[in-house]
């Protein structure tokens, strides 16, 4: 079968298409025929052979995140039989041989069936992005209905997926882009009122917005730019919740013991089991009531995993970008 391999660590170029031999599924494993696997910014760091959380032994095969059917099960397997449309989220799997792949296989708890309604190539923009948003807002956070949440950086995989499930619970969302296509994109996923990335005319429209009160919870996906901000902004009491972060950032802590905020890192390496999967469940919760519904943004054919490992941290996020697999 093809698959993608890093046999050493560095750049993009790395990211060699090979054909190796399928792998077999043990006791408490499934297989599963890919037809889109999702490219998440924290795989071009782990190919880098510098990422604190997971450096993997080599060669190794990248991709958590994929979509298929069910073509192989193991034994003690009860949950999933042979041809189930399914999503695999295996960042927290024991095992998993790697989604850039035509075919993976992972412990069972990873693989999930996937609505009719769901297309692979939005079953494979699940995975990280909808456990970090739901990690973000729910477990972090701790949103309830008729709460404001600033959504910064809403455009994005995990973005809109947050965009969705807050207004799912009844928050008031509020969401930035930088782009006419993204701010159309959030707004179609349900923000309540979109914006520009923060700028002084928009810090003074989610004052308007929230009546001199500021958001009760932000979701911060760049907090080297915009934290200060952030904690100029949020309500008293509120939470803002650090995703993403690229650099380092100077700040008065005086504006946070004027709110009495928390400003909570997160990292989804971080779950324990049960957080972990009460987020799956969850996320399945979500999808079959037609709360969840990914956007897919770029797509690639396998062959071009370097070229998505280039431009994933390089173009402006507009939904999920997916590794189409023949």
């Amino acid at each position: 079968m093809k698959t993608i391999q890093i046999s050493k660590f560095g750049e993009p170029e790395v990211l060699k298409c090979v054909e190796v031999d399928e792998p077999i599924p043990a006791i408490n494993e499934v297989r599963v025929r890919l037809f889109a696997a999702g490219v998440n910014p924290n795989e071009t760091y782990i190919r880098t052979g510098t990422y604190s959380f997971y450096i993997p032994k080599l060669p190794y095969t990248p991709g958590f995140d994929g979509a298929g059917v069910v073509d192989a099960i193991g034994d003690g397997v009860e949950h999933l039989k042979i041809g189930d449309r399914v999503f695999v989220a295996a960042l927290l799997a024991k095992r998993n041989t790697g989604t850039y792949a035509q075919k993976v296989v992972c412990d069972a708890n990873a693989v999930h069936r996937l609505p009719e309604s769901i297309s692979y190539q939005e079953g494979a923009s699940l995975g990280i992005p909808a456990l970090t948003a739901y990690r973000a807002l729910f477990q972090r956070a701790k949103i309830k209905a008729g709460e404001t949440v600033l959504i910064h950086g809403a455009s994005g995989g995990v973005g809109l997926l947050a965009v969705q499930m807050a207004r799912g619970i009844g928050a008031t969302v509020i969401g930035t882009a930088s782009t006419e296509e993204g701010k159309s994109l959030v707004k179609a996923s349900g923000a309540t009122h979109v914006l520009d990335h923060i700028t002084e005319d928009s810090i003074s429209k989610i004052t308007s917005i929230t009546k001199d009160k500021g958001p009760d919870v932000i979701i911060e996906f760049l907090a080297n730019v915009n934290l200060e901000n952030d904690l100029k902004m949020i309500a008293p009491y509120g939470r803002i919740v650090v995703v993403g972060n690229r650099g380092s950032i100077e700040i008065n802590p005086r504006l946070s013991m004027i709110k009495e905020c928390d400003v909570l890192g997160m990292a989804l390496w971080n779950a324990q089991p049960d957080e972990y999967n009460e987020s799956l469940y969850a996320i399945k919760a979500f999808l079959e009531s037609g709360i969840l519904h990914p956007e897919v943004g770029y797509e690639l054919p396998l062959r071009d995993a370097a070229k998505a490992h280039e431009q994933i941290l390089s173009k402006k996020a507009h939904g999920k970008m997916i590794l189409s697999i023949n």
